[in-house]
């Protein structure tokens, strides 16, 4: 197995590669103590058996720089496979500004093709390939040097079998015509604003049951506080304060270093220095928002006068339509989703695109009594009304 280090070896592997319909790929990472995914391993591989046909690229190696690899992410002419690339996508267009495309996701192609929700990698191995997968590396720190044998093996694997694996799921969807449902959502993964976080929205992650403006206009200003030293200084969000000091801080208020030295959850190293001036700056900041500028949750569906019954209706029509369809019922939509629309919502996903050909049109002629459903063994039948 061979392991790249230099970006000449780089670059002759990825030309090499622009030849081919696909390359799968997958990375190694580490996230615990940083904000930023730290790449510590990409592998690569094209669709021709041999040992040239699969490579480890060391994005550690001293002097390698990962342009090379770049390139290739931005031929239109060669798709680029991963499983569950979401995290994946994300390190790439963190450290490249680049976004693999096109890009073929086989969690989500698997979704499509009835393997069940959010189906693991192993998983689809074993069904497809009927291979398996030692797992006994997975967990290792990947930054360290040199890579055992062991993990070298485990990772080349989460590219080998790959290729297979996309195969089959290619030709599924071409036999289906389901090859744009696929499409529709690679252009989620795709769109660069999918990996933004702005500091300013931050608050919308924690949660909380108080609907005060100005508690809420404190928790936006810590929270905001938080994502902004931690981004700069790449540190995890949690190393500075976690969500229940969070929730503490913007309820006690503290202004000073004293009141702060009472808090139960805020760590020792956020009591002083600049991580307790950018709290007590933020607790100011947000006491001193302006009445129209405070936040407000989106209370829109707790207000919603959902009808149980067509509610219940329409979970027993999602499950008869993917079981019909072979599709995850997650991927058409939430119970949140379906409490929606029983509720007069129409701005759902589930109501456009190749969810609406599915689920879609059959739930809004439930909703307007344009259909019935009978149980008929052990399916569901629909009855015009």
């Amino acid at each position: 197995m061979k392991t790249v280090t230099t970006t000449e070896d780089l670059a002759t592997f990825c030309t090499a590669a622009r030849s081919y319909p696909y390359v799968t790929v997958d990375t190694e990472f580490l996230r615990e103590r940083t904000y930023y995914s730290k790449l510590c391993l990409v592998q690569l591989a094209v669709p021709f058996e041999g040992d040239e046909s699969a490579v480890l690229v060391d994005p550690l190696a001293e002097g390698i720089s990962l342009e090379p690899l770049y390139e290739l992410f931005r031929d239109k002419g060669v798709v680029k496979v991963f499983h569950a690339a979401r995290q994946d996508v994300e390190i790439f267009q963190v450290d490249g500004n680049v976004i693999p495309d096109p890009l073929f996701d086989t969690q989500v192609a698997a979704m499509v093709c009835g393997f069940g929700e959010q189906v693991g990698y192993e998983t689809l191995v074993r069904k497809i390939t009927k291979g398996q997968i030692d797992k006994t590396s997975r967990f290792t720190d990947w930054s360290r040097r040199p890579l055992t044998d062991a993990q070298k093996t485990y990772a080349l694997a989460d590219v080998t079998h790959l290729r297979q694996v996309y195969e089959f799921l290619e030709a599924q969807l071409r036999k289906n015509g389901r090859e744009k449902w696929v499409s529709e959502e690679m252009k989620i993964l795709t769109n660069p604003e999918t990996y933004v976080v702005q500091p300013d929205e931050a608050w919308k992650r924690v949660k909380t049951r108080t609907n005060s403006g100005r508690f809420l206009a404190i928790v936006r200003e810590l929270a905001k506080f938080r994502e902004t030293y931690a981004q700069s200084r790449n540190i995890p969000r949690s190393r500075i304060f976690k969500d229940d000091a969070l929730l503490e801080l913007a309820s006690t208020k503290p202004t000073d270093y004293k009141a702060l030295g009472r808090s139960r959850l805020l760590l020792r190293d956020a009591r002083k220095g600049e991580i307790a001036d950018g709290i007590i700056a933020a607790i100011e900041a947000g006491q001193a928002c302006p009445q129209d500028d405070v936040p407000r949750l989106d209370t829109s569906r707790d207000k919603l006068q959902v009808n149980p019954a067509l509610a219940d209706l329409l979970r027993v029509l999602l499950k008869a339509k993917t079981e019909e369809a072979g599709v995850a019922q997650k991927l058409i939509a939430s119970a949140s989703d379906l409490d929606a629309i029983a509720g007069g919502i129409r701005d759902v996903p589930a109501l456009s695109g190749w969810r609406r050909d599915v689920f879609g049109e059959d739930a809004l002629r439930l909703c307007e009594g344009r259909i019935a459903l009978a149980a008929k063994g052990n399916s569901v039948r629909i009855i015009d009304v």
